[in-house]
């Protein structure tokens, strides 16, 4: 159950009292991950590429403490779980926004995707389980090639997010280049770099 902490008797003391205030206190990291592991996984298993994505972020996030402290409002929650957002486009042609917990047991994590991303495109009714998780926010724009992207600071939404598009093939590898959006009062620089690394491990490992 997501409880509120006494920033001063947490790891983010420093980092809270210098931005929770701040005009723009997200930080945005760009980087391209070795996706060819996944490519096979998802032809040889035939599981979804963003599914994949989803299940391997979630997996890389619980390693890293920072990501179970959030800021909400002007508070520190702390939370017990962790659920990977995914935008569906739904069958008005629009998009929403379907939230999944992280399960350690990927074929489960993929019958909730599967499950949960066709009722939000039907419904047309997002999925939100901010309640109870922290939620980190992906958002794969597959219909072009893009660098990364720099996300807005609305103030409201401080949760860690994630955009990428279509991976790219150079010889007989796949890379997809993704932009990580944080806030500064729930990790540093070290920890964001942490989280990256273990992305790029997991979707090594992936089988």
């Amino acid at each position: 159950m997501p409880t509120e902490v006494e920033p001063k008797n947490t790891s983010r003391a420093v980092t809270y009292e210098l931005w929770m205030k701040a005009p723009n206190p997200m930080v945005t990291f760009f980087k391209t991950f070795d996706v060819t592991n996944l490519i096979k996984v998802n032809r040889k298993r035939h599981l979804k590429f963003n599914m994949l994505m989803d299940y391997c972020i979630g997996r890389a996030a619980i390693k890293v403490k920072e990501f179970f402290i959030l800021p909400v409002g002007d508070k520190l929650i702390q939370y017990d779980t962790i659920a990977v957002n995914t935008i569906v486009k739904n069958k008005d042609g629009e998009v929403s926004s379907c939230d999944l917990s992280y399960n350690a047991e990927l074929n489960k994590f993929n019958e909730e995707y599967l499950k949960y991303t066709t009722q939000v495109a039907k419904t047309c009714q997002d999925r939100d389980l901010s309640e109870n998780s922290m939620v980190i926010g992906t958002s794969a724009i597959i219909d072009t090639y893009i660098d990364g992207a720099v996300g807005m600071n609305s103030g409201i939404f401080n949760n860690p997010f994630i955009i990428w598009g279509r991976y790219r093939k150079r010889l007989f590898r796949y890379y997809l280049p993704l932009s990580f959006q944080f806030h500064h009062t729930q990790m540093d620089g070290a920890h964001a770099g942490a989280f990256l690394k273990n992305l790029q491990d997991e979707i090594n490992l992936l089988k």
